[in-house]
């Protein structure tokens, strides 16, 4: 028994992944089967089920090493923008709130595509944000720190980068826990790893099964985001890149950000696969980040989680039918026919 438990739960590693989205949480099998479960003001839970399947798996060349982890999170960006406006749309948020004239002005001379372009720009901006936040900045920083000692700090300087940097994530992680919504998506994203957990040991998909595991898991978006921040201050140390100008630096930084991304993919998904020793300490700060970014969730939010979950694996719950609009309008003609019959 305990040989076929161990079996189940090999087999199991690595194969679903999922993230929290607006009162709900999106699962994806390994098959590219993608559940996007949301529960509504009214209670109930509605899926939208859709199939997303990786460039990585039409183009063999995409899956190599390090190739595949910057293709893996460009299609994680996409996707990501893609279930926030399903979980949107779903929770009814679109239908409820009034546009401006401002917004009526623009749908009415561009159409609805314009939000499409409105949103890719402001994904462009975050962007942009984002690099000077955590590669011009703490450059920037650092040198400020060094003119105020009044000498050359040597390689000290890329740990001192590297500090700021992780200050400045941290930070930023601290000051939106305290918004009141996203504390409630961290209560998903909590939900979220302990279900998957839950499947991974082979055990029952219930709530009280899944209260029993830990919310920190190893191939989180927030332990990877911190092994980049590692990994960047062991490579930004190379000799090569200049700390004669910022400008300079930030500009040959640019190019070394995939190489980065692709290192800190694979160290990801080798340690989401193998426990031992060296992966625990090496995975350990970004587990730590997940007391942050993750809570404990409440019941409903794990019923929402396990639904997100058999949807995504069709082939482990065969049985199972997801509560999609469908399906629910379908349930509902056959009670009222079955009420009207019984009249």
């Amino acid at each position: 028994m305990a040989k076929n438990k161990e079996k189940i739960m090999n087999c199991r590693l690595g194969t679903v992944g999922g993230e929290a989205v607006l009162e709900g949480i999106m699962m994806k099998g390994k098959d590219g089967t993608m559940g996007v479960a949301v529960r509504k003001e009214d209670g109930d839970i509605v899926v939208v089920k859709e199939k997303h399947v990786s460039i990585r798996k039409k183009y063999k060349f995409l899956n190599l090493p390090i190739i595949r982890g910057v293709v893996g999170m460009v299609e994680s960006f996409i996707l990501s923008y893609k279930v926030l406006n399903i979980s949107a749309e779903v929770y009814g948020l679109e239908e409820d709130s009034e546009p401006s004239k401002f917004e009526k002005w623009l749908d009415k001379k561009f159409g609805k595509n314009i939000m499409d372009i409105v949103m890719g720009i402001a994904l462009v901006l975050g962007l942009v944000l984002a690099m000077g936040l955590f590669v011009f900045l703490p450059s920037l920083i650092t040198k400020g720190i060094e003119a105020l000692v009044g000498s050359d700090l040597g390689l000290w300087k890329n740990v001192v980068e590297g500090i700021i940097k992780i200050a400045i994530f941290v930070a930023y992680l601290l000051l939106v826990s305290l918004m009141k919504d996203i504390r409630r998506t961290f209560q998903y994203h909590g939900a979220e790893h302990k279900s998957i957990f839950c499947y991974e040991a082979g055990e029952e998909l219930t709530v009280e099964n899944i209260k029993k595991f830990k919310r920190f898991h190893p191939r989180c978006g927030t332990s990877f985001l911190f092994v980049i921040l590692i990994l960047s201050i062991l490579i930004y140390s190379l000799p090569f890149i200049t700390w004669e100008s910022v400008w300079m630096r930030m500009l040959i930084k640019l190019p070394m950000l995939p190489v980065i991304v692709g290192l800190g993919f694979e160290f990801i998904m080798f340690a989401g696969k193998h426990d031992n020793v060296v992966t625990r300490i090496l995975s350990a700060p970004g587990l730590w980040m997940q007391r942050i970014t993750t809570r404990e969730p409440d019941d409903d939010q794990i019923e929402v989680a396990i639904i997100a979950l058999k949807t995504a694996l069709p082939e482990d719950f065969p049985d199972f039918v997801p509560p999609t609009e469908e399906n629910l309008k379908k349930a509902k003609e056959e009670a009222e026919e079955g009420e009207a019959e019984n009249d």
